[in-house]
């Protein structure tokens, strides 16, 4: 049996950048990923203003800005009528007034490998968590799963953040509260050439949806559905796909024929929900498995990130101590990210409602919306903020402690 002051359950991003300010603070920590590496694809990308602080705060920001990048200054929605323009993030203060769009698996992998640069952290991949262990009502740790057979491994604090379908938290019996969502979403790439546009947009028309994210050899097209349309769309042939498509972005026309069949396209099932509790003795949930996030706005990472970052600010020190730690303390990392949480999943069920159900049920709506959204007084100024930075962010308190290995 192994012991370690935390495990934490979920090698994405809150679970890494948690490992990671742990491990820099001196705790003894490892982080399980039941993968054997990142590479997931169709993976939410956009690492916001937020968490690109975040990433200069812990000086990581050099190796960031070394990654394959797009840097996105401005979101905007195309109607059959006009492009709006939402938000224009350069007008925001500092030094990251963009939106990175870069694979998550680089993502994570700048991140744990930052995190093994110190000797008390660890990383254990193709590990599956099959059970926690209980002493009496606490969580003394977990049971996992690898090549090798089944282990325990026992902590002083179990961290799950091990996404929507969390193992950890159905384990410990917790269950989310559904808020509902009117879409799923279905991922497929098409190549992109030199003369199409640049920047990332959303397409509105009557019927129908599109999201198309520019991945300088590819496009990375999200193409929204009806709740549970995915099996009727896919009883019918690939054109049923490739023609909307082709209307709705015209200048993939010919190149929707690549799509060659419904094994080409990813379907996310949309979630929108969150715990009523966090914790429970010796354990905390956080980032999706705490807060499954519409993909509105983009921000599931960065949300999960600044999960990770309170956490760590509130209870690196008596970790690192060796000190027992109180619900108490688990609860006030609740407290701290339950408002954020609560705001943002407020404002992506009013995108829900009032843009992508009448959308999807053949109002496309938005034609009526002013020209420039983002120049709006008050208006423009919210949009930007609060997609660029969120409710509340938060920065990296925690001192850099360990010694490197």
């Amino acid at each position: 049996m192994d012991e370690n002051t935390c495990v934490i359950a979920g090698g994405g991003p809150a679970g890494a950048v948690l490992a990671l300010l742990l491990a820099r603070s001196g705790v003894q920590v490892t982080l399980l990923e039941k993968h054997g590496d990142f590479l997931r694809d169709f993976r939410g990308d956009t690492i916001h203003p937020s968490t690109l602080q975040v990433l200069d705060e812990l000086g990581l920001a050099g190796e960031f800005g070394r990654l394959p990048h797009r840097k996105a200054h401005t979101m905007s929605l195309q109607t059959d009528e006009a492009t709006v323009p939402i938000a224009d993030l350069s007008r925001l203060p500092g030094r990251y007034n963009y939106i990175a769009f870069v694979p998550q698996w680089d993502f994570l992998n700048l991140v744990t490998g930052a995190a093994k640069r110190y000797p008390t952290f660890r990383l254990v991949m193709n590990a599956e968590v099959v059970g926690v262990i209980r002493e009496g009502n606490a969580v003394r740790g977990v049971r996992y799963r690898d090549a090798g057979g089944e282990h325990e491994l026992r902590a002083a604090l179990t961290v799950a953040a091990d996404g929507r379908h969390s193992d950890v938290r159905r384990a410990a019996g917790l269950v989310p509260v559904e808020h509902g969502a009117p879409m799923d979403v279905l991922w497929f790439r098409l190549p992109r050439e030199p003369a199409d546009p640049a920047q990332p947009f959303l397409r509105v028309s009557a019927g129908h949806m599109m999201v198309a994210i520019n991945r300088e050899t590819y496009w990375q097209l999200a193409y929204l559905i009806p709740k549970g349309g995915f099996d009727a769309l896919r009883a019918r042939d690939i054109d049923a796909l490739r023609a909307p498509v082709a209307e709705l972005l015209p200048f993939l026309k010919e190149r929707v024929g690549l799509l060659s069949g419904f094994d080409d396209v990813s379907m996310l099932s949309v979630a929108l929900n969150r715990l009523r509790r966090w914790h429970r003795p010796g354990l905390l949930v956080i980032g999706d498995a705490a807060h499954a996030m519409s993909p509105v706005f983009g921000v599931g990472i960065n949300l999960a990130v600044q999960d990770a970052v309170a956490a760590a600010n509130l209870l690196a020190g008596p970790l690192s101590a060796g000190a027992e730690i109180p619900e108490s303390l688990l609860a006030a990392v609740q407290r701290r990210r339950t408002p954020p949480t609560v705001v943002t999943q407020f404002a992506q069920r009013v995108v829900q409602a009032r843009l992508i159900r009448p959308a999807l049920s053949g109002d496309a709506g938005p034609a009526r919306v002013p020209r420039d959204l983002s120049r709006v007084p008050v208006i423009g100024a919210m949009a930007r903020r609060f997609i660029g930075f969120g409710v509340l962010p938060e920065h990296v308190r925690t001192p850099e402690v360990s010694q490197h290995a």
